[in-house]
């Protein structure tokens, strides 16, 4: 009996789907069509604007990498400006001992002169991170020295040892600037 009563509401959904009007079917289906072209839109909507946001953020980081290399150019043409303004006050007093020179026949007071402008020198160069490298009665290091001759020792505890400084190494920072030019007994 159930099977009886299932057939009959089957029966009976497809006679009101047959008296529907073809106009209202047609209503039916523009709906659809309708939420999909919507749907359809706003997924352009959100491609578009996922794109416009893709494209922003290029730029921005293009920006970016253009200023931030910009500021290194800057900073590396800049970076030797605070040593030179350190410096200046050495060649204001070198300008000065050489207008002093040329009135003066003093070699003492020459002398003392040159010394006092060398010591100044030497201590903003140390300020500054420089260092010399000890060398002279050390034994030799490839790591710290450059030999650029050997010669016989002249006595026996000079053997492999620096005898003579060609040219002073110095560190920079703890790091070796230049090599110091070493003469090696041998």
């Amino acid at each position: 009996m159930s099977r009886k009563k299932d057939l009959k509401e089957e029966e009976m959904t497809l006679q009101n789907e047959e008296q529907t009007s073809p106009a209202e079917n047609a209503t039916n289906t523009g709906e659809t069509e309708s939420n999909s072209l919507t749907r359809e839109q706003v997924l352009e909507q959100e491609l578009a604007e996922a794109k416009d946001k893709h494209l922003r953020l290029f730029a921005e980081f293009d920006n970016y990498r253009k200023r931030t290399s910009k500021q290194q150019l800057d900073m590396i043409r800049n970076a030797g400006s605070d040593m030179i303004k350190t410096i200046l006050p050495v060649l204001d007093d070198l300008d000065r001992a050489a207008e002093l020179n040329e009135k003066t026949d003093d070699i003492q007071i020459v002398k003392e002169g040159f010394k006092l402008i060398h010591h100044k020198f030497a201590l903003i160069l140390e300020r500054n991170g420089l260092k010399e490298i000890e060398a002279k009665g050390l034994e030799f290091n490839t790591d710290l020295h450059e030999a650029i001759t050997n010669v016989p020792a002249p006595t026996e505890d000079l053997k492999g040892k620096v005898i003579d400084v060609v040219e002073k190494g110095y560190y920079l920072n703890d790091h070796v600037l230049r090599f110091s030019k070493v003469v090696v007994g041998q």
